[in-house]
């Protein structure tokens, strides 16, 4: 029986590269090289899946997928949620049927993605438009292993999604545009503190 269970801990880390020299001097296995990746979560007609830390999400990169992710709970910087996800054969009938069924879409984020495995955890690094993150799931002690393993111990720890992230962003620095786009952060200048709550 597939395990729907996602533990995963998001690090701000500006400097990819120190940790991608890091990941394969330790032997860590390149999955995924380095791709674009397109996402759009929806919401349905009440609005009220955010509110209650409900994901209903379709992204594209190589593939296109499905996912339906529920409240998280947090310890420590570490998410553990519930997580099914599935492969679609086509992004624009999927589109189609979800807006069939009463969803509609709210917010589109864009990033790319290098993934990787390292002592039976996936490691990812993940260039956002407004910075750079990695995010490691696995148990909770394999992630605390890897973090000091990586050597990012140091590095701030977010509970929160992309998404969520995005809207302290926007409400620090002011920004009224609602999709989280490398074309709308060109010029924009995010810090550390803004990601902060």
């Amino acid at each position: 029986m597939p395990n729907y269970t996602e533990t995963e801990i998001k690090l701000y880390v500006p400097d990819l590269e120190a940790v991608r020299e890091r990941l394969e001097s330790a032997g860590a296995e390149l999955i995924v090289p380095r791709v674009f990746e397109r996402n759009v979560r929806y919401e349905n007609a009440d609005k009220t899946l955010t509110p209650r830390g409900m994901v209903v999400r379709l992204r594209e990169d190589t593939h296109a997928r499905l996912t339906y992710k529920e409240d998280k709970s947090l310890e420590d910087g570490i998410s553990t949620r519930f997580e099914a996800e599935v492969e679609v054969s086509d992004f624009g009938v999927m589109e189609t049927i979800l807006g069939k069924l009463g969803y509609m879409p709210f917010l589109s984020y864009e990033k790319y993605r290098t993934t990787y495995a390292l002592d039976g955890a996936e490691v990812v690094l993940d260039e956002m438009p407004y910075g750079n993150f990695v995010e490691i799931e696995g148990t909770r002690e394999g992630i605390e292993q890897l973090v000091g393993k990586l050597a990012l111990g140091d590095a701030p720890r977010f509970g929160e999604s992309y998404t969520a992230l995005f809207e302290r962003v926007k409400q620090k620095l002011g920004l009224t545009f609602t999709d989280l786009t490398f074309a709308h952060f060109e010029g924009v200048s995010v810090e550390r503190e803004a990601f902060e709550a």
